[in-house]
């Protein structure tokens, strides 16, 4: 194992051996943190070893895999939080360590604490070539449309803020209310961490926007619509999951017209964020309403495509269909190559850090939904695995909200708001 000290907080390796692992303990070093993705080499341990080991050894161990071409902010910020959470000495190993420099040089670039400029110069003092990392500067520095992800870990949603940095306007998408099922409470602590960076960044809000009714959390789209002004939208097809979850409800006085919200979008409409213009993509199978908006080289495309490890979303709600997601997906894999995907779902598989964006090549070439399939094979596939899902937990509390624009029900005579909550009315139990 080659290894260089960078700070007293870290020091980046290739790949250790696994009997190595007490060893570094000794050496003071009290986290490890692994950025190789499993299946990189026939001969590497893997994260389950590694963490196995790490554990043996008392260390506090980190999964947070990269390839160099496919690092995002994501990352960086995983590795930053694993650096800080470990509270001493970390030893961060890729195959050569070129990964683990890379993710440190560009938090530091991106917190202000490093020049663009000096990257290159402080890889060769330790003996490593970050070409790599200046490049993706320089590609991130040219992007018209800026992303910030918010990841809300209860319901593993990713809410985003989009912003066009010549004008300051941006539209936040997929907002999340907080909901404690357990004791009924209603929070907007995720909606607020949204609300303080439009305002630390000086931000106005263009758009609100939802791409479906949500099944797994509530909509925070009303309240941060009032908060700031900004108009509510969603696909025109709204219309029908509302129509069909009246009648599960038994709901007579629900609206059905879509007019919970300011603006219903068609397929290929467009609207204005800044100077940005954005597109409406029909994407249904998840949902009878669910769209993708693409603005800029980024395409927001929620509950279709998740990150190529963790494969695609699942078509068994009411109204849902696999066969209708397989078009969508190729619709949205017929982008350029090089659009950026932003989903709207990570549920952490096998460990690693919670990711939320790839390109339309990353998937394209690696996730395995996608990868040698047909329509006939993927309804196959899909549908197999939706068969093993239970229902999500919050479906029943959440779609009574979000089919009205996340407007929460109506005070009653006492003051209380109260949710229904229909019995048998859907399959999935879970015995």
């Amino acid at each position: 194992m080659t290894d260089a000290k960078i700070s007293e907080a870290l020091t980046v390796a290739g790949q250790p051996p696994l009997r190595a692992f007490a060893g570094l303990a000794d050496d003071g070093f009290v986290a490890v943190v692994n950025l190789r993705p499993d299946g990189e080499d026939q001969d590497q341990p893997g994260n389950a070893a590694e963490k196995a080991a790490a554990e043996r050894a008392g260390l506090a161990y980190r999964f947070v895999p990269v390839t160099g071409a496919t690092i995002t902010t994501a990352d960086i910020r995983a590795f930053q939080q694993a650096m800080r959470d470990a509270g001493g000495p970390v030893l961060a190993h890729c195959k050569g360590g070129t990964r683990a420099l890379t993710l440190h040089v560009l938090g530091e670039v991106l917190d202000g604490r490093m020049q663009r400029g000096e990257v290159e110069a402080f890889g060769r003092s330790h003996g490593f070539d970050l070409a790599g990392a200046a490049r993706w500067l320089e590609r991130e520095a040219q992007r018209r449309a800026h992303v910030e992800a918010f990841y809300e870990p209860g319901s593993g949603s990713v809410q985003y803020v989009v912003s066009d940095p010549a004008t300051r306007r941006c539209a936040i998408i997929d907002p999340v209310l907080d909901f404690d099922e357990k004791s009924g409470s209603i929070g907007t602590a995720s909606a607020d961490a949204i609300l303080a960076h439009v305002a630390r960044e000086g931000l106005g809000v263009d758009w609100v926007l939802d791409t479906h009714p949500h099944a797994d959390h509530l909509s925070a789209a009303d309240y941060l619509s009032s908060k700031t002004g900004a108009p509510k939208a969603i696909g025109a097809h709204v219309t029908e999951v509302q129509k069909l979850w009246k009648a599960i409800y038994n709901w007579p006085e629900l609206a059905t017209d879509g007019s919970q919200w300011d603006r219903l979008f068609n397929e290929g409409d467009s609207f204005k964020v800044g100077s940005l213009e954005g597109q409406v993509m029909f994407s249904p199978g998840h949902t009878l309403a669910s769209v993708s908006y693409v603005i800029g080289d980024a395409a927001f495309i929620h509950d279709t495509l998740f990150t190529p490890d963790a494969g695609t979303a699942r078509a068994d709600f009411p109204g849902g269909s696999a066969k209708a997601l397989w078009a969508s997906i190729q619709a949205i894999l017929a982008l350029p190559d090089e659009t950026r995907l932003f989903t709207g779902h990570d549920y952490r598989p096998n460990g690693r850090n919670a990711k939320w964006e790839s390109t339309v090549a990353e998937q394209k070439r690696a996730n395995p939904h996608v990868v040698g399939m047909d329509e006939a094979a993927y309804v196959r596939l899909r549908e197999a695995r939706d068969r093993t899902l239970p229902m999500p937990k919050l479906i029943l509390h959440a779609l009574q909200v979000n089919i009205r624009g996340g407007r929460l029900p109506e005070p009653e005579a006492n003051g209380r708001r109260y949710l229904k909550f229909p019995l048998d009315a859907l399959t999935g139990a879970v015995w």
